[in-house]
């Protein structure tokens, strides 16, 4: 076949074909052999009127034409036609010079080597029933450029081979044996069965283990499990209808064939599936693990569920060696997270991701962009990489000028919740002591029990106690009975135990609990006691998860980019960096529930994921506990608290108007939102009585409620009954009354927190005076809540220290190793012919975390000296806007962004420019009007403005889910289809959208806590087409305010180490969670009992720091398959909070 066909116009070489008829095809076609030549003229004539423009234009310079690169496709034809082919060949045609021949299946199986079309670039893979021998053949006659290499896919083929390659490229693996069944050398055979292992080779593997057949092509992979678990095996099987295994009782190994055998990898049930194209890019989901159930998750369209998943650092660099050792441009292989760590199980060598637009598009640019970067040059072909405007995130700064982000920090409150409730008891019976040193509660003197088991432990002590209770009154059970009912009823309370939503608390009391009064004295036992808290609720409700999930789509236009082929997609220069692997994303959340809740929410919204939110969870949120990072340990305050809260009491218990003198030593700081609260209270204790008062009627209204047979099964929000609600309430009217008629200040933030909550969300049982309670509980709230953390400078300062340090040093790391180009950047040196600047990441880091730390944070920065107010009039403005903010709402935000200026010089201080911005979270249910005005976002770079009238100010969720009594089983897929007019700003606030008419007239803004009929009138349905009944209650968020927008990094990281290095305590803190760090090293797995620590999770922990900085991301896929309590997650998170 020497001799091309020539078609005028077409170069030699060109795909010769049978025609596909209709016009309208894709630019590619089939190839065909010498016998067709009369076709290939007529293919020619065809494939000419597709150049016609090409050609005139050449027919006017006279000039010869320019030549068509060939894509060869050499595959099955199930491959070659399959979905993502097509999509990916169809796009890949758009390339100006590159036409795209598809070789018959016929042509292949049955014609010699030299009657095969010709190509100038062959993607040829083996699959079932392909003559990879031919392929290499025509490889080595026609010498095209070899998107897969040929020969590795013998190797593909067998598993020993694969796990050797894998192994000489120092990838992880699972610890694996071979067992050769070969005839001739019966020595490689040596298998040992025992009862619940095996031993191949010397080599012995406890059950589980697994059981894979030398043959890659051959799928039944067996698991094996042990008898305490119930013995049997899993079967694992290709895919068939909508089952991938199967269970069997058979125990047993295999004794007929080759086989690997490896230790079983305790993942969370998911298997995450790496598709690369080329070293530098990678497309990776999680599906459910097939050894899990076997039964296939299929979406409405019948296909399996899949989850994106966020590769690591360590990970893209074994996509990227995987890549390159096996030659395999276009390749698959399965990596298991297990134990912090990410093992390679499998390759499977070309494949290609199904249905995922945003991946056939990236592909076919890839591969395009490749084919023209090796052959362009040698047919002469004018063609340079295209730059693409939004790989790099150039901004114009507030300043004006052009600059790159470099780094986005951000520490956000989490969203919504349940009112948080605790009881504490005093308990001395032995089996209580048992279960406090069984954990180990001796060391710390402290044990939160938290894992289903334990708390099930809990349960059986209270029910046991609660019998003997019953059946003798004076034994010597001295725990109270009302306690231990209600013990017993709340770890009860859902039918089942997920961690997230109870824990229990052990400390030891040498000498009992303080007595309260001396009458209690007598009845009172010396010798040493344990004071048991229980704590429960505080979970994020949906309206918390839909604020937290809007947050994250609304933050992802804070990122510059999203030109081009992803502009009709809000913030997609976000997801086109992460893609590319040069967006570095961590993001961190305290051990709370709602707190990780909320980052999985935030994090769904920010990389546009699909589906629950426990997957994401697990894969992307890294539990940030022990180093009091984002935790706070509020049991031990520290003395300067304990000071405060006692002063705080004294001042708010005076029975009289408060005076000159209480304004000075309440207010200090003088801020109008303290001084107004004040204004609004007068006389605290006749306003605590006013509370009491109407506490006390809510209770009374609640119990006729509960009377009346209509409403006694009323549902109100989030699946609570009004007897649930009533006890709420009447434990905080017992608590908030003292014994001694004097009132428990402390009680203030629960009881505004219960009334905010009922406000919100239980509007329609329709109580009375809810409201008053609410402004007054709200006003002194307004006081207590932000004065527990210091009433002086000088105390919030110190206070803020305890609280932050470890923080702040992390936010001193995250900034300066932004600018130190660390290895992760080396990641990505081939982009450099197209990208400005080719290792560049953007960093961003995410902490999610409770009030105590927002609060601390922001008094760090407004009392810690950062900038000068008298001297700096943007810092005085910040000032004023910030102590005129009266709460520091769910999801409040502190942002930081780092800018690099690339004109200027690398030394230099102007090169490195840090703005700070804040918001404080969610609208509250009034005084709308009353809140005060920053001063926009960003607000000096006009020409930002134009473009985008209001980038990054937040979404206004006035759209939401309405958060009426009756759930709405899925509410987070409502505000997707809301219009949202959002586009207009009034100094900085949104403008509420005008889809919803409840809140467009002033009178019901205020009072739009409890609309009287909405719920009953079908005038007031928004028009948002939602069809919701009743005005819209997930209030908005604040839009994020700048507070200073020209601070130098050598500014920001002068004044972090001051305030860090001010503290002494800090010093302290910080030995003891490096000490901690290497007692957690005695913990054992959680996996199995008897196993200890997984070597390969200890290294990482205590690897000395001499080592390269690039092993600092080991850590970063700490999140083990048990989620955020597993003892190897902590050891390897204590790293987290210095070396990262």
């Amino acid at each position: 076949m020497s001799e091309p066909c020539d078609g005028p116009g077409l170069g030699p070489r060109a795909g010769e074909g049978q025609g596909r008829g209709q016009r309208d095809v894709p630019r590619f076609v089939l190839g065909c052999d010498d016998d067709e030549q009369g076709m290939c003229q007529l293919e020619a004539g065809m494939r000419n009127e597709m150049y016609r423009e090409e050609e005139m234009e050449d027919d006017e310079d006279e000039s010869p034409p320019e030549r068509q690169i060939v894509v060869g496709i050499c595959a099955m034809m199930k491959k070659s036609k399959s979905k993502p082919m097509t999509q990916i060949l169809e796009r890949l045609c758009k390339f100006d010079y590159i036409n795209v021949v598809i070789f018959p299946e016929e042509v292949i199986l049955e014609e010699p080597v030299e009657k095969w079309p010709l190509c100038d670039c062959l993607i040829s893979f083996h699959s079932k029933g392909f003559p990879l021998d031919k392929a290499v053949e025509y490889a080595k006659l026609r010498n095209p450029l070899l998107i897969n290499d040929l020969n590795m896919q013998y190797f593909i083929q067998d598993r020993r081979e694969v796990y050797r390659i894998l192994r000489e490229e120092g990838i992880d693996l699972p610890r694996y044996a071979v067992l050769n069944r070969d005839p001739d050398n019966p020595e490689e055979c040596n298998l040992v069965e025992g009862e619940d292992h095996v031993e191949v080779n010397g080599e012995v593997f406890p059950k589980p283990f697994v059981e894979k057949p030398v043959c890659a092509e051959d799928h039944n992979v067996y698991i094996y499990y042990p008898t305490s678990a119930g013995g049997g095996s899993q079967r694992l099987f290709r895919k068939i209808g909508s089952r991938s295994s199967v269970y069997s009782p058979e125990s047993s190994v295999r004794k007929t064939g080759s086989y690997i055998y490896e230790e079983f990898m305790p993942t969370d049930g998911t298997d995450v599936k790496v598709y690369t194209v080329g070293p530098d890019y990678a497309h990776a989901e999680a599906r459910k693990s097939p050894a899990l159930d076997g039964k296939v998750e299929r979406d409405s369209e019948g296909k399996e569920i899949r989850y994106p998943v966020m590769l690591t650092s360590m990970e893209k660099l074994v996509a990227r060696k995987v890549c390159l050792a096996f030659k395999q441009t276009v390749c698959g292989f399965d990596l298991l997270r297990a134990n912090g760590h990410s093992f390679v199980c499998d390759v499977n060598g070309f494949s290609f991701v199904k249905n995922s637009m945003k991946y056939y598009d990236d592909c076919a640019k890839v591969l395009g962009n490749m084919v023209m970067r090796e052959l362009a040059p040698q047919f002469h072909i004018p063609w340079s990489i295209p730059m693409e405007a939004e790989d790099i995130p150039i901004v114009p700064t507030t300043s004006g000028t052009m600059m790159e982000l470099r780094c986005v920090i951000a520490i956000i409150r989490h969203g919504d919740r349940t009112p948080k409730q605790k009881m504490k008891m005093e308990v001395r019976h032995p089996l209580f002591f048992e279960l406090f040193e069984k954990y180990g509660g001796y060391k710390s003197g402290k044990l939160k029990l938290k894992k289903p088991k334990q708390l099930q432990e809990v349960l059986d002590i209270a029910r046991l106690l609660l019998v003997e209770l019953g059946q003798h009154n004076d034994c010597e059970i001295e725990e109270k009975k009302s306690k231990l009912e209600q013990l017993k009823t709340v770890l009860e309370m859902y039918g089942h135990f997920s961690g997230i939503n109870r824990k229990v608390q052990l400390t030891y009391l040498r000498n009992g609990q303080p007595k309260a009064s001396s009458e209690e004295e007598d009845s009172k036992k010396d010798g040493p006691s344990l004071l048991l808290v229980l704590k429960w609720g505080g979970e994020l409700t949906p309206a918390g998860r839909v604020q937290a999930e809007e947050l994250g789509r609304a933050f992802r236009c804070m990122y510059p980019g999203g030109q081009g082929d992803y502009a009709g997609f809000p913030g997609c220069g976000l997801l086109r960096l992460h893609s590319t692997y040069r967006h570095d994303l961590k993001i961190y959340a305290s051990d709370e529930g709602r707190v990780q809740m909320t980052a999985a929410a935030f994090a769904k919204g920010l990389l546009a994921l699909e589906g629950e939110l426990t997957p994401i969870l697990v894969q992307m949120v890294k539990s940030a506990n022990m180093n009091g990072l984002l935790d706070s340990d509020s049991d031990s305050l520290t003395d300067c608290q304990q000071k405060v809260k006692a002063r705080l009491h004294e001042i708010m218990q005076k029975d009289q108007e408060f005076t000159e003198d209480d304004y000075q030593k309440l207010a200090p700081t003088s801020s109008p939102s303290l001084v107004n609260s004040m204004k609004v209270i007068q006389n605290p204790v006749n306003t605590c009585d006013k509370v009491y008062a109407l506490i006390q009627s809510l209770t009374s209204q609640i119990r006729k409620r509960l009377e009346d047979p209509k409403s006694a099964d009323l549902q109100l929000y989030h699946s609570e009954t009004l007897e649930l609600m009533l006890q709420r309430w009447s434990k905080l009217e017992r608590d908030f009354r003292m014994k001694n008629g004097r009132y428990d200040i402390s009680k203030i933030p629960d009881i505004y927190d219960c009334i905010k909550y009922d406000s919100q969300h239980n509007a329609s049982v329709g109580l009375e005076d809810t409201l008053e309670l609410f402004r007054l509980s709200r006003a002194l709230a307004d006081i207590v809540i932000p004065q527990e953390y210091g009433i002086s400078k000088a105390e919030k300062l110190d206070i803020a220290q305890a609280y932050c340090v470890p923080l702040m040093k992390k936010i001193q790391l995250d900034l300066q190793r932004t600018h130190e180009d660390e290895a992760v950047n080396k990641l990505h040196p081939l982009y450099s012919r197209g990208v400005m600047s080719p290792g560049r990441h953007v960093r961003t880091r995410l902490y999610f975390t409770s009030e105590s730390h927002v609060h601390s944070l922001l008094s760090i920065f407004r009392y810690g000296g950062l900038l000068d107010e008298k001297k700096d009039w943007q810092w005085k403005q910040a000032m004023d806007y910030l102590s005129a903010v009266t709460e520091l709402n769910y999801m409040t935000q502190i942002v930081i962004m780092l800018y690099e200026d690339n004109d200027k010089e690398p030394s230099s201080e102007e090169r490195f420019h840090v703005e700070l911005h804040f918001s404080p979270g969610v609208k509250g249910c009034e005084d709308e009007e009353n809140v005060p005005l920053g001063f926009g976002f960003r607000p000096a770079s006009s020409e930002n403005q134009d473009k985008k009238p209001n980038q990054g100010s937040l979404e206004d969720l006035s759209q939401d889910q309405p958060d009426q009594a009756l759930l709405i089983s899925e509410p987070i897929n409502i505000q997707r289809r809301s219009p949202m007019i959002r586009n207009r700003k009034t100094g900085s606030m949104e403008v509420l959208s005008e889809t919803s008419p409840t809140q467009s007239s002033k009178g019901c803004t205020s009072h739009r806590l409890f609309p009287s009929c909405s719920r009953q009138s079908p005038e007031i349905k928004p028009a948002s087409g939602l069809g919701f009944e009743g005005c819209s209650m997930v209030p908005s968020i604040f839009p994020l305010e700048t507070l200073h927008n020209s601070l130098s990094l050598k500014q920001v990281d002068e004044f972090l180490n001051t305030v860090c290095e001010s503290s002494s305590e800090a010093h302290a803190k910080t030995m003891k969670v490096l000490s901690s760090l290497f007692d957690s090293q005695s913990q054992t797995s959680l996996y199995s009992p008897q196993q200890p620590l997984s070597s390969s999770g200890s290294e990482t922990s205590l690897r000395p720091p001499s080592q390269p900085l690039w092993h600092g991301s080991v850590p970063s896929s700490a999140v083990s398959s048990a989620g955020p309590s597993s003892p190897v997650t902590e050891s390897s998170g204590l790293n987290f909070s210095f070396s990262e």
